[in-house]
């Protein structure tokens, strides 16, 4: 072989092409341990979060069935105090609600709260009446209980 290339055309040329090694691969595993911990520790880090969202989710579930059978509800008082007392029975234990009536039970739904006062109003009044003797609504009557089931502190269930 000649090393004039002056008479090749480019097929003879391209023929002639010495092509290069592949260069080695790059490893995508980082080069520190430093990543690893870190990647470790987002992991951890999210798991743990991830799972405290989902207890949270369903300790929660409770509160979100209440509002779709308050909403259900309407302005019935009746309806209204049946719902508080199945959200009261499903966050606090059943000995502490089970029992309570009238005062009792208005001053049991506002120690579970900062907001909404049952106790010395006539939402309250109606509410403590209403599953005893037929009420007019009262039309503050669900938005208290809304704030109620919204913001109550449960105990005993791990919310």
């Amino acid at each position: 072989m000649s090393d004039d290339l002056t008479d090749l055309n480019l097929v003879e040329l391209y023929d002639r092409l010495v092509m290069p090694d592949e260069p080695v691969p790059v490893s995508m595993w980082p080069q520190t341990a430093g990543w690893i911990w870190l990647v470790l520790g987002v992991v951890i880090v999210g798991s743990l979060v991830g799972w405290k969202i989902a207890a949270w989710w369903r300790a929660a579930a409770y509160r979100r069935a209440a509002l779709n059978e308050l909403r259900a509800a309407g302005d019935d008082p009746v309806a209204i105090a049946i719902v508080l007392r199945r959200t009261a029975l499903s966050g606090f234990p059943r000995e502490a609600v089970a029992g309570l009536h009238g005062s009792e039970w208005l001053a049991f739904l506002d120690s579970a709260v900062s907001q909404a006062r049952f106790e010395g109003s006539e939402a309250g009044a109606v509410l403590a009446k209403a599953p005893y003797t037929p009420q007019v609504p009262h039309q503050d009557l669900p938005g208290m209980a809304e704030t109620w089931i919204r913001t109550h502190r449960a105990q005993g269930m791990g919310s």
